[in-house]
């Protein structure tokens, strides 16, 4: 029910927001298009239009993934898959006003930490659809550089005019090259005699980084475990 009424929500505030952004007037305006209790409409969304800005960022993120499942990405290299992915994932950015101003928003000094940790998301679904199982400090890593690569391709498309976002997809490969280089040069640098002291220390320093535990808690209070027969 909670996220049907968000929803609803979203789609009525998208038509407002290139003229009010994702402001209290374009909340205001979505819940008398609907008709909707201002009550129900705070209880779903008690930060008005940023949780639904936030909702439009992870419906773009779910739409990728979709796509993905969809796509037949077997054949393809691993760089290749995470670029399509990309790609699917600016597909998927179907309302280029609504993204800009939802940039403009998390920009914000305010917001800067929900926008960092929507971009962050958007790595994440990336990673996990892929099957990534990294457990060490490769989780972080691999999700960090791809929120670098996916922050400056919304930056980019933001001012792509090309047929079909042809530029975008173009630069979405140039910065998966750049970082497969990266990738490259540590590989090249991992042969050489100077790299066993810093690999050395390295491993010393990340050894006990582990991936985060995204598993339910069982053991919060209030929590009753029927035990399985």
């Amino acid at each position: 029910m909670t996220e049907t009424i968000r929803a609803q929500l979203l789609d009525a505030i998208l038509p407002h927001v290139p003229f009010d952004g994702w402001s209290n007037v374009s909340f205001h305006a979505a819940i008398a298009d609907l008709g909707m209790e201002k009550a129900l409409a705070d209880t779903i969304c008690p930060r008005g239009a940023m949780d639904l800005a936030i909702a439009y960022h992870r419906r773009g993120d779910a739409a990728m993934v979709a796509a993905m499942k969809a796509s037949n990405m077997a054949e393809m290299r691993f760089r290749d898959k995470v670029a399509t992915a990309l790609k699917l994932r600016v597909e998927a950015m179907d309302d280029r006003e609504a993204v800009r101003r939802a940039s403009a928003l998390f920009a914000l000094p305010h917001n800067a930490v929900e926008g960092a940790k929507l971009i962050w998301e958007t790595a994440d679904k990336v990673w996990t659809a892929l099957g990534d199982t990294s457990n060490d400090v490769n989780w972080y890593t691999k999700r960090a550089t791809l929120s670098g690569v996916w922050a400056s391709t919304v930056l980019y498309w933001l001012g792509d005019d090309s047929p079909m976002a042809a530029n975008t997809s173009d630069f979405i490969d140039r910065r998966i090259d750049n970082v497969m280089q990266i990738e490259k040069a540590k590989a090249s640098f991992k042969k050489t005699p100077l790299a066993k002291p810093f690999m050395s220390l390295q491993d010393a320093i990340f050894s006990k980084v582990k991936a985060p535990d995204l598993s339910p808690r069982t053991d919060l209070p209030g929590r009753w475990n029927r035990p399985v027969n």
